[in-house]
């Protein structure tokens, strides 16, 4: 979560569990112990179409 929090703008720990928790926002590859992991790509595209202004393409 920490890394998307970053990839997001570094949002808090709240916003980034809500924005993850959308329904359009990708689904985790793995739910671990330690919490929900996402792919790299995945969250990438999403930025892209969600949250242009963050994207760094």
């Amino acid at each position: 979560m920490s890394e998307i929090r970053a990839m997001l703008g570094n949002v808090s720990r709240q916003r980034a569990s809500v924005i993850a928790n959308q329904r359009n926002f990708p689904e985790p590859i793995a739910v671990l112990a330690m919490g929900k992991v996402w792919r790299k790509s995945d969250v990438e595209k999403w930025i892209r179409e969600h949250r242009p202004d963050l994207s760094t393409d």
